[in-house]
Formats: structure tokens, sequence, C-alpha cells
């Protein structure tokens, strides 16, 4: 079978098109999504550092569990592309369907989860933090708002990823920028007033990020609806299809998770020594997502090509889109490692004037790109392990690089210093990466032959 989709008028096949002209057609568009969606907390962030810088401060708390729900949303909806591709790499168009189906059952189920859970722990969590006043109240106006709302992005999550099971970039694209316009324009209104609408301060950044990404889940499930990627007549839900939806996207959902809880383990680390640390390493995480947050639309892109080819049995394939993943992945790195190393100051004073934070910023941001490069190889090695139903190699990968290394590397190096805190970063990359590197020569060694064992589990 060859599996065609249609890409910006013009058809590619999964099965046959070559290799890195289908990955430079499929990765665009979701690398500009993916780009896009980055702007949420970006925008957040400029707008409410010129409302308050307590208010900056309350943003890179909360930051962590936004990530968190991104895991949650995003890891599901991996998980459902990667057994979508995988069933019509095998022509089993009836399991895909079936998978899209409860996909988007569990994207609601995890939805009320964790509102109920989030609302819960809120005040908790930010009286653990800070002792701040304001930086407390602005972040549980906030935090409420995101929380209440958040269906949004667990249902945009999933019917994006069902989409670009099947082919379909563009869609998703135009849904996330759709979505960031309207967080943007509303962003400077919401925060500050204008005309009949009173000032919200920091609760009305969001407000025009739940806005942008109820919007963008409007039109991803009208699109998957009506080209019959999710179909409703005589589905129902099954516990053993949605089980199966977990354990593709256990990688990424603990990947993404265990990232949430080492952020919240280093934001401890460096509150010992000022709380202005925290607003670097808060400032730095979202700079950093122009290059990260490409590097997983690669990701992203590259997934549903293994998986298909996975499923079809041609490993070359596979090999191929790797080598040239790789390839794209370093250069991009490059260029992250290249500015964060020689325009630290620049990128700091895009959220603050404050020359505390940027003398403490400017050798942090210098010592972190250097873990960049490393970087990319991991995440792309995670993400074919995935991909080719290797999930334990991703987990064990993942829980080595966030929760062995960064936070304890993080805790020893503080006690020489923050400036020694900060080498937690590259240590922690070169390491993951020589090990990711071990077990995808193993992996290929056992693997390497063309008549390569399909797993698949029929729904």
């Amino acid at each position: 079978m060859q599996r065609r989709i249609f890409f910006m008028r013009k058809e590619v096949s999964l099965a046959d098109e070559p290799v890195l002209k289908l990955i430079l057609k499929l990765a665009p568009p979701v690398m500009l999504a993916l780009l896009i969606q980055s702007l949420y907390n970006i925008v957040d962030s400029w707008f409410v550092s010129r409302y308050s810088e307590h208010g900056l401060t309350a943003l890179s708390l909360i930051f962590p569990i936004q990530l968190l729900m991104i895991a949650l949303a995003t890891g599901s909806g991996v998980g459902t592309n990667a057994l979508i591709s995988r069933f019509l790499g095998a022509n089993d168009k009836q399991s895909a369907q079936n998978t899209a189906f409860n996909g988007l059952l569990l994207a609601v189920v995890n939805w009320i989860l964790f509102m109920l859970a989030g609302l819960l722990l809120l005040r908790p969590y930010f009286e653990m933090s800070t002792s701040t006043p304001d930086v407390l109240v602005y972040g549980l106006s906030f935090g409420k708002v995101i929380l209440l709302f958040s269906f949004g992005i667990f249902i945009e999550s999933h019917c994006t990823k069902v989409l670009q099971a099947s082919g379909n970039m563009v869609t998703p694209m135009i849904a996330q920028v759709t979505g960031a316009v309207i967080n943007c324009v509303l962003d400077p209104i919401f925060i500050f007033g204008w005309g009949f609408i009173p000032s919200f301060g920091v609760e009305g950044a969001a407000i025009a990020t739940v806005t942008g990404q109820i919007t963008a889940m409007f039109i991803t499930i009208f699109a998957a609806t009506k080209k019959g990627k999710i179909k409703f007549r005589n589905r129902k839900a099954n516990l053993r299809i949605m089980s199966n939806i977990y354990s593709a996207g256990a990688p990424s959902m603990i990947m993404q998770s265990l990232f949430t809880i080492y952020i919240v383990g280093l934001n401890l680390i460096l509150a010992s020594f000022t709380e202005n640390a925290v607003t670097v390493l808060g400032i730095y995480y979202k700079i950093q997502t122009f290059f990260f947050v490409p590097l997983m639309g690669l990701d992203q892109a590259i997934l549903p090509i293994i998986s298909f080819n996975y499923g079809a049995g041609k490993p070359k394939r596979m090999w191929d889109t790797l080598k040239y993943a790789n390839g794209i992945g370093v250069l991009l790195m490059s260029l992250g490692t290249a500015i964060f190393c020689f325009l630290p100051e620049q990128l700091l004073r895009i959220f603050t004037s404050n020359p505390d934070i940027i003398e403490i910023g400017v050798p942090a941001f210098r010592i972190i790109g250097a873990s960049f490069i490393p970087a990319a190889f991991t995440l792309i090695t995670l993400t074919f392990f995935q991909a080719t139903s290797r999930g334990f190699r991703s987990i064990s990968v993942t829980i080595l690089r966030q929760v062995i290394l960064l936070v304890p590397l993080a805790w020893l190096f503080s006690h020489k210093g923050l400036f020694w805190t900060w080498l937690t970063f590259p240590c922690t990359e070169v390491i993951t990466m020589v090990i990711s590197f071990l077990l995808l020569s193993k992996f290929k060694k056992q693997h390497i032959t063309a008549n390569m064992p399909i797993y698949i589990q029929k729904n």
C-alpha cells in the first residue's frame, strides 16, 4: 500500500517520496505552527513585564504548570498520531478511525482531571514558591483562568495530531496562526484596558490566551470532523484503545512532565540565591522556544514518516529520515548556540532592564547555549524510539536526563555558587547524548534487516 496525502495541493507519499524532500515539505508548517503557539507565553510575558515586574515573576512560576498541561495534551495527541500513522501504514483504516474517536474522548477526560487537580493545588504551589504577596495574587488570578478554560488546548492538540497523522500540516498551522493573532491583539486590550473594556491586569493576559486557544480548537475540530478523520457515528468508548494511546504517547508525556518537575526543582534551587535567578530561568525558557519549538516541529513531522515506514516494513526509509532529521536539527541548534553565546544581553533586554537580572543572565545564557547541539541529537533519537515502538528506551533516557541528572547536578553545582549551577545544562545534555547514541547503535544492529518485525495491536 502506498499512502498518499495532499500537501499544499501537491500529492506526496510517505511510502516512496524522497525522504529529504518529504521532511522539507512536512516539517516547515509544523515548525511554524508550534513557533506561533509559543508566542502565547512570549507575548503574554512581554506585555505583563510592561504592567508589573512581579507579574513577570508570577508567569515564570506558573510556566511549569502550563508545561504540564501541554505535556498531557500533546502527549496523548502524539500517541494518537503514532498509532494512526502505524495503522494506515498497515492499511487498517478502521482501527485508525477508532483511535481518533477515542483519543478525542481521552482529551476531554484529561481536561477535567487536570483542571480539578490544578485548581486544588494552585495556591499551595505558589505559597511554596514565593513569599511576595503581589506575585501570589498575580499567579493565582492568571492560573485560575488558564485551568478553567484549558479544554481549548486539550481538544485542539488532539485534533491537530489527527490531522497531522494523515498528512494535513496546513490546517493546524492556520489554526495556530489565527489563535496567536487573536492572543496578540487581545493582550494589550485586556491587560491595560481600552475604551469601555476595563484593565484586567495579569488576568487579562490569561483571558487573551484561552480565547486564542479556543478559537484554534474550533478550527481543528471542524476540519477533523468534516474530512472524516474523526467520526462519531457507530463509535463507542474503548478502554483498550485509550490504553494503547497512553502507551504510545507515554514517552512524550513523561518527557514533558518531567521537564515541568525539573523546572520546579531548578526554581527552588535558584530561589535560594535570589528571585532574580528564577526570573532569568523564566526568560530563558521563553526565548529558547524559538529554537527548541522548531526542533519539536521537526520531531512531529518525522514521527508519522518513521511510524508509517515502520508499519510498512521499510527500514531504509526510517534510517534515512533519522539521518536527515539529525542534520537539520544540528544546523538549527547551532544557530541557537551562536545567538545565546554572542547576544545574551540583547535577548534579556527584550523582557527586562533590571541590571541585576542582566548581570545574572548574561553568563547563564552563554553556558546554557552550549547544551543546544547535543540536546538536538537526543530529542530526535527519542522520537525515533517512540515511532518504532521502543517507548521504554525513550522513557529511560528521559528519566536519566530530567530526573537522575538535571536537578541532582544542579543541587551539587549550587554548593559552589550560582555560576556553577548553570553548568547543569551542558553536562546533562552531553551525557544523555552519549547514552542515546549507544542505545541507537544497539537498536540498529538488531533491526538492520529488511524483514523487520512489525508490532501493531489492532483495535
